[in-house]
């Protein structure tokens, strides 16, 4: 735990935005490197620009090996294109605007007020940011030009519906694809976001046509082209006839380019046309995000019911993508919502610093959440959501942030209660290291539990088909389906679970904390925990390779061990480590993708010390199975 876990940032805890800017466009990345290669993982590619693990290069790169894969898979409508407040969006999102459009791919970007936003000025060379044509700081450094404070009294004229959360990017795909008719051209698209990462990092994510998250077929095949770009550099040949084909006004800076390719390297023919409705190097057609979004919300929250209770609600989009999102649900549809917090700030100067002394906008994390859990005395219901909105945090007057897992095991209870006219048959999702309060739950509804690997991925095809009416995961990120069983969205969507909360106070009169504590006293109250332990390169291989054969105990923290897994329940996939279960407790180990440790989640119900216990026994259980 560091030291300044939960107080407020100060300037040296802030990222140089124009230093991590200028390495966007100066750095390139060297593929012989791992960890300058594109890599997808549960949630898109994600790096930074100083570490050459998040720059022009890796974009270029990515969106047109997107543009080549939507191509073989007869994608051929239109890409929802989106990004969020993370200061690399900015020019990422250009980069693949132009990349794209150049490749023949109809993009369409968000709408915003005219003179302002991503979509104006004069592109990523003078316009790191989402200030079209100023600039994050006028110049290369962080007191060039019009320097960093001056883009601060700038960002009040941003309009925030320029930035798209993720679950508006999946609701216009799937809307898009549910009102043409099959065979039609399909909709697919991209969200430019690294979710609650810090400020100097950079995401992208593909959502194929089903709107959800590219599973590890799509990511690998994409990842592979994208890196063969890298590796030939034929990359800065595409970036440069990207640039020669945009109507953008110099979307991307030709005189950059032409450096970078050398000469008879430039040139429209370095980029073939891979297919979609777009004309080559069209400018984007512009696309209601936010009218869209939050005018289908009454299919699939009871927001009368909202309305009618008074519930008064504190909205906080930790400076993230949902604000235009949340007043504009307040005018929409009448409803007491206050949306906190200072407004865009790439930096994010407001926030306080989570566990690692880091700012990340993590909405699940009792130390980030400091900067909204102070609002709880004020209202009814308090919630944050990260970056991109795609998770949520739920505070309430009588027990301030509620842990993840409580939530939504609430938010399940209620909904099966309270969703009459979804199919009995249809299953309830969840990751198999989400608490097992929730699997007491469906079993008391009489629900099929769908147990499934770490990654919302994993409930997308349920979530497409109805077989599945609600999916969840421990790291605060759900969705669920609307009033009629139909898809709502097949990605996480923050601001949904955030509205659930004001809907579960105002039907039942109490807060979400106070029916948690109803459902402890049906089911127990269980204990729950993460650690990270050290583990070898070695030992990571040998437990992502672990049979049942492997585990030799009977026995784990006094109990008998009643199920010992590799792959889960639901869906047969395997897990990338083991899960060991017993009547009281379970634990699970995976290794970590990115460090040398093993992720150990823990729980029992029967209390902290036992927790402790099992947290113990599941170290040593590991270490003899991997030897």
């Amino acid at each position: 735990m560091h030291e300044r876990a939960g107080l407020v940032a100060d300037k040296n805890d802030l990222v140089d935005l124009g230093e991590l800017l200028q390495a966007y466009r100066d750095i390139e990345p060297d593929p012989s490197n791992p960890a300058q290669r594109v890599v997808f993982g549960t949630s898109g590619h994600r790096g930074s620009s100083l570490n050459a693990s998040f720059n022009e290069a890796h974009i270029v790169a990515m969106s047109l090996a997107i543009a080549e894969y939507r191509a073989a898979q007869g994608v051929t409508g239109p890409l929802f294109l989106g990004g969020d407040t993370h200061a690399l969006s900015a020019p990422a999102l250009r980069t693949a605007q132009a990349v794209l459009s150049a490749a023949g791919v109809e993009v369409r970007v968000a709408a915003v007020k005219a003179g302002v936003g991503l979509s104006t000025g004069a592109g990523v060379a003078a316009d790191a940011g989402p200030n079209g044509g100023v600039g994050l700081n006028g110049g290369v450094g962080p007191n060039a030009g019009a320097g960093l404070h001056e883009y601060r009294s700038r960002t009040a004229a941003v309009d925030p519906a320029e930035f798209v959360p993720t679950p508006a990017v999946s609701r216009a795909i799937l809307e898009y694809n549910q009102q043409h008719a099959v065979g039609d051209a399909r909709a697919d698209g991209i969200v430019v976001t690294p979710s609650h990462n810090p400020p100097a990092d950079g995401g992208f994510k593909y959502n194929p046509p089903h709107g959800g998250p590219a599973d590890t077929d799509a990511t690998a095949r994409i990842a592979v082209r994208a890196n063969d770009l890298l590796e030939s550099g034929h990359w800065r040949r595409v970036l440069a006839a990207a640039n020669a084909r945009s109507d953008a006004g110099g979307a991307i800076a030709a005189a950059g380019v032409a450096a970078r390719a050398g000469a008879g390297h430039a040139g429209a023919g370095a980029l073939a046309r891979v297919g979609g409705a777009g004309s080559i190097g069209a400018a984007p057609q512009h696309y209601d995000f936010v009218g869209k979004y939050v005018d289908a919300l009454d299919t699939v929250i009871d927001l009368a019911a909202i309305r009618r209770a008074g519930v008064r609600v504190g909205a906080h989009p930790l400076g993230g993508a949902s604000a235009a999102y949340w007043a504009a649900i307040r005018d929409r549809y009448d409803l007491d919502i206050t949306v906190l917090g200072p407004g865009i700030d790439p930096q994010w100067s407001f926030m306080h610093l989570d566990w690692d002394g880091k700012i990340r906008m993590d909405p699940s994390s009792a130390h980030a959440m400091a900067t909204v859990a102070e609002f709880r005395d004020e209202y009814d219901i308090v919630t944050g959501n990260d970056a991109d909105a795609d998770r949520h945090g739920i505070v309430t007057r009588d027990a301030g942030l509620m842990n993840p897992n409580h939530f939504l095991a609430v938010a399940i209870d209620y909904l099966l209660t309270h969703r009459p006219d979804w199919p009995r048959e249809a299953g309830i999702g969840k990751t198999l290291v989400s608490s097992a309060i929730i699997d007491r739950v469906v079993a008391a509804h009489g629900r099929r539990l769908v147990e499934v690997p770490v990654g919302f991925k994993w409930f997308v095809p349920g979530l497409s088909d109805g077989s599945l009416v609600f999916g969840g995961e421990e790291s605060a990120g759900a969705s669920f389906q609307r009033f009629d069983g139909s898809a709502w969205s097949t990605d996480k969507d923050g601001i949904l679970l955030a509205l659930l909360a004001s809907e579960v106070q105002a039907v039942t009169g109490q807060s979400p904390s106070e029916r948690y504590a109803e459902l402890t006293g049906r089911f127990g109250a269980p204990a729950y925990a993460r650690v990270d332990a050290a583990a070898t390169p070695a030992q990571k291989a040998a437990l992502a390779a672990l049979s049942p054969a492997d585990v030799t105990d009977i026995e784990l923290a006094g109990d008998p061990i009643t199920a010992v897994l590799v792959t889960a329940p639901g869906n047969g996939a395997p897990i990338g480590g083991l899960k060991v279960q017993t009547e009281h407790a379970w634990f699970a180990a995976r290794p970590s993708g990115t460090e040398d440790v093993m992720k150990v989640y823990a729980e029992s119900f029967r209390g902290e010390d036992h927790l402790a216990l099992v947290q113990a026994a599941a170290q040593r259980l590991v270490a003899r199975a991997t030897g």
